[in-house]
């Protein structure tokens, strides 16, 4: 159905040669950008039903009073299937230091949240196929594990702000609900028109990187970095990812074309897990309640995991 309306508008209304890059860049561009936002709507209306259940003081509740280990994999895994936006970091963080839950675990949090994305990771299924998504998640679920064991390593409660330990919070705001089908659809139709708002610009951005990168990007970098073997590909794409902003939705049309055009797996994904789990805005976000010494740290780790997992699938694969 993409294909067909990308044929037509590209190739037929427009009249633009198949054979040429801008057409191939621009069917590109056509072809994602309406599968895109055609999945992002159904799966974002289905996860505000699901959303309408689940509040950021039902995640500090079921963490809080649990062993290291237990409080570690429920925050991953809630991580992963409740991801709050950005903005959520600063009172979710809060919360979680005002229940007790241990920093490092906290930590696992906030890297699993972002970078598995309930919509990224359907939007991966949809464009790449089970395979790469799932190695995308179990490579997320390592990095969130390992990376908040190592942070915890470091003792980080001694860089948290100062205000974060004087603050007595309350409960969080909740959702005010109640059982009709008629609340809950109105939520998640809000919740459609919210994220979708917020993130719209950044969808196209990416998509119009990748239609670029598939149309014109130098083939001698892309065969550089296509080599499994080039020690400093997935270094490299970690680093060009961490500074980029992006949303991670938007960053997958470029995941697609960078593998198109047979960049290696690992380094496709580094560059992903880059991208969402510490992205400059999430980054600025967690400034205004840690100090600068375990922005550093929690940046550091992140990104040598990341990088490591990168390599290990370019060498497998």
């Amino acid at each position: 159905m993409f294909e067909i309306l990308a044929n037509y508008l590209v190739f037929g209304l427009m009249g633009i040669d198949a054979k040429t890059k801008l057409g191939e860049s621009m069917h590109f561009f056509v072809m994602d950008i309406s599968k895109i936002f055609f999945m992002l709507v159904i799966v974002i209306y289905i996860m505000g039903l699901f959303r309408s259940f689940v509040s950021p003081e039902k995640v500090r509740h079921y963490v809080r009073g649990k062993s290291k280990f237990i409080a570690r994999i429920l925050a991953i895994f809630l991580g992963a299937l409740t991801p709050f936006c950005s903005c959520s970091s600063v009172p979710l963080f809060i919360g979680f230091v005002e229940a007790g839950i241990p920093l490092g675990v906290t930590f696992s949090f906030l890297i699993a949240s972002p970078m598995i994305n309930e919509i990224a990771v359907m939007m991966l299924l949809g464009i790449v196929g089970w395979e790469i998504t799932a190695m995308y998640v179990g490579a997320g679920l390592l990095v969130a594990f390992f990376g908040g064991i190592i942070i915890e390593k470091f003792k980080p409660e001694r860089w948290v702000e100062d205000y974060v330990w004087d603050i007595q919070m309350g409960e969080m705001p909740t959702l005010k609900q109640d059982n009709s089908f008629k609340v809950r659809n109105r939520y998640a139709i809000g919740e459609v028109k919210e994220i979708v708002g917020r993130i719209w610009k950044w969808v196209i951005l990416g998509v119009g990187l990748g239609a670029w990168f598939h149309g014109f990007f130098p083939e001698t970098w892309v065969q550089s970095l296509g080599q499994s073997n080039n020690l400093l590909a997935v270094p490299m794409a970690v680093l060009v990812g961490v500074p980029l902003y992006s949303n991670a939705v938007g960053v997958i049309p470029l995941a697609e074309a960078m593998l198109l055009k047979g960049v290696a797996v690992g380094t496709t994904l580094a560059f992903m897990m880059s991208i969402a789990a510490i992205s400059l805005p999430e980054l600025l976000i967690l400034r205004k309640v840690i100090k600068w010494q375990a922005l550093i740290l929690f940046t550091t780790i992140v990104a040598i995991a990341i990088t490591l997992i990168g390599v290990v699938f370019n060498v497998i694969l």
